[in-house]
């Protein structure tokens, strides 16, 4: 009974994610969710208060990220890379386009990919309006290259951060496994872009009409980007000697903040409205309901089910679960997927070979995913929301027949570069 009961709650909590009766929102969902197991004592409350208290450098880098992206977009760090890939482009789309991939892999690669679509898509949206370009293009790029580059580091997406954290890791070993799948399927998602948009791209625009690309306050501008800069080289440092990544990411916020209020930059009311308070709540209730299946034992089987149908062979493991991870990802999100991901795998950490495969191509999975539908990653949830407001409506069969083009291939072609790498 135990076991049905979890197995309702955690299905219920997912159905609901999913779905949205009356306008649920996802945070509301999962806290209904971690209710019910500890009322039914799934999880204990001290079992609770251990799980949360080890996600804090979760909690900080989150925090941490938000708070150095709005400030950055604040001091107009967004709009000047926006408008210099313009310059750039010298009046072609199509170099405008590649541009487009260039900037916004730089971000996600240092500040993560939610920071890409809320941020950079308003910039780029104000640019190609203002030239007079078709939007589309551009505005899938923001989303794709969100997802696409979100496993170039360890900080490119927050989900690695909780794979890393719930499984084990290093920069080193992060990067022989996912850096060049990760540029194959940023070459790839370009090329099939260019393709697929070549219509569009052949018109020009006038370098006169571009913004400038000089902020309105330099000092500012320049202190940011030097914080920017420093926290970049301190993300990766981090990484790489495995130390926890939520100070630097709440070392660099309190830089900006500082630098902001110097020079009578911060914005108070704007920087309580662009952190996302609810995605704490999200995450929290999450990590609990899945540690209430954890403790049941069901996502031990999840593990054991998946090594069973990949047999002895170490690429159709790497495609199974890399595959299925992204088929949860579009199904669930892609947070409550990496959950069962790394609950599923951590009982098979003292193996050697397979399960290492298995991890990094479940992180290939959960990130690159998302780029199937509308509501696989928060980013992409950020970037529909954005331009919603713009009145720009993209359906989810517009997502979908572009992202079925694109996923499958960046999949293969992921996971066999992790499985030649193990």
């Amino acid at each position: 009974m135990r076991t049905v009961l979890g197995t309702l709650i955690f299905v219920g909590t997912l159905v609901t994610i999913m779905v949205r009766p009356y306008r649920i929102s996802e945070a509301v969902a999962a806290s209904i969710g971690a209710a019910a197991m500890l009322i039914t004592g799934l999880v204990s409350l001290a079992d609770a208060a251990h799980v949360l208290s080890r996600q804090l450098n979760v909690y900080g880098f989150f925090l941490g990220l938000m708070t150095i992206s709005t400030i950055a977009d604040q001091a107009g760090i967004f709009t000047s890379l926006a408008s210099r890939a313009g310059q750039w482009a010298k009046g072609s789309a199509r170099r405008l386009l590649v541009g487009v991939f260039a900037v916004g892999a730089g971000i996600t690669a240092f500040l993560s990919n939610d920071a890409t679509a809320l941020i950079l898509t308003p910039a780029v949206y104000a640019l190609v309006t203002r030239l007079r370009l078709p939007v589309l293009p551009y505005m899938f790029a923001c989303t794709f290259i969100a997802d696409t580059a979100s496993f170039l580091l360890p900080v490119s997406n927050p989900i690695n951060i909780l794979f890393l954290d719930g499984l084990g890791g290093d920069l080193g070993t992060f990067l022989r496994a996912l850096l060049l799948p990760a540029l194959l399927c940023i070459a790839i998602n370009l090329g099939a872009f260019l393709f697929v948009f070549r219509s569009d791209l052949r018109r020009g625009y006038r370098l006169d009409d571009l913004p400038p690309a000089d902020p309105p306050d330099r000092s500012f501008f320049r202190w940011t980007s030097a914080t920017l800069a420093g926290s970049a080289v301190a993300f990766v440092t981090a990484s790489y000697f495995q130390q926890p990544v939520a100070f630097v990411a709440l070392g660099g916020a309190v830089l900006l903040l500082v630098a902001a209020a110097l020079h009578g930059q911060l914005n108070c009311s704007r920087l309580r409205h662009d952190i996302s308070w609810s995605l704490f709540v999200f995450i929290s209730g999450m990590f609990l309901v899945v540690r209430g299946i954890e403790n049941l034992g069901l996502t031990r089987e999840f593990g054991s089910v998946l090594i069973a149908l990949a047999g002895r062979s170490p690429l159709r493991a790497s495609l199974l679960t890399a595959v299925g991870s992204a088929t949860g990802a579009n199904l669930i999100n892609n947070v409550p997927m990496a959950l069962v991901m790394i609950s599923a795998l951590r009982p098979m950490g003292a193996a050697v070979s397979l399960p290492r495969g298995l991890t990094y191509a479940a992180v290939l999975g959960c990130d690159l995913g998302p780029n199937l539908t509308t509501v696989g990653s928060l980013a992409t949830i950020l970037w529909v929301l954005i331009l919603r407001r713009k009145g720009l409506e993209v359906s989810s069969f517009q997502y979908f027949k572009l992202g079925i083009v694109l996923v499958p291939a960046m999949l293969v072609a992921g996971s066999a570069l992790i499985w030649l790498r193990w």
